[in-house]
């Protein structure tokens, strides 16, 4: 198991299909989590979630640079409650893909939370040490969030990270979405979390 960050509350670490499926499924059976997901994001059982677990790891591997593979990678990563154990989301940067699906050269960080979870603040807390791992080790120079314009939620946390509304854009995924971002370094500087502690050892390989 390879923890990438620790936050004050959280620890943000990779999937482990076979031992992470029931609480992913927690996560992405619940209609009103995948609401603004799409359709497509819903699972019907715990052995489709195991797959689908599976499939991301591996599609992040296909789609990763050797550069990126040197600096850890982007991909999707558990959101684990500390006090607790229990997986309470996903944190995700990687690239934005075009109308066709395809990767473009923009990056997104994205959130899914379980519904136990929200309202507690962990969609931003895991996101800034997302944008901290983005900026600080990938060396991307900007990072971008992509919103449905009725997900007020998700809104809400891209302002509590800083993040800048750029406004609409139906570049990306195919749909129509608002589009935030973030430039680094400065106003990174600016905007980052006190609370992040990198741990000894977890700079590795995150999918």
């Amino acid at each position: 198991m390879t923890n990438l960050w620790e936050t004050e509350r959280l620890i943000i670490r990779s999937w482990i299909p076979e031992r992470d499926a029931e609480q992913a499924f927690v996560i992405y059976s619940d209609p009103e989590v995948t609401h603004f997901l799409g359709k497509a994001s819903l699972v019907t059982s715990v052995e489709s979630q195991r797959q689908r677990l599976i499939d991301n790891i591996e599609r992040c591997l296909r789609r990763a640079t050797p550069t990126h593979r040197r600096n850890n990678g982007t991909g999707y990563w558990a959101i684990v409650e500390k006090q607790t154990t229990t997986i309470v989301g996903t944190i995700i940067l990687k690239q934005l893909p075009d109308k066709d699906g395809l990767p473009t050269q923009d990056y997104e960080v994205g959130w899914h939370l379980r519904r136990a979870s929200w309202g507690k603040g962990y969609a931003t807390e895991a996101g800034q040490a997302m944008l901290n791992y983005g900026f600080s080790v990938l060396n991307l120079p900007v990072i971008y969030a992509v919103v449905k314009p009725e997900n007020h939620a998700s809104i809400r946390v891209t302002e509590r990270l800083g993040m800048k509304p750029v406004g609409r854009t139906n570049k990306y995924y195919n749909i129509e979405l608002l589009l935030f971002q973030l430039d680094a370094p400065e106003e990174w500087k600016g905007n980052r979390g006190a609370v992040l502690e990198q741990r000894a050892g977890g700079r590795r390989s995150g999918v």
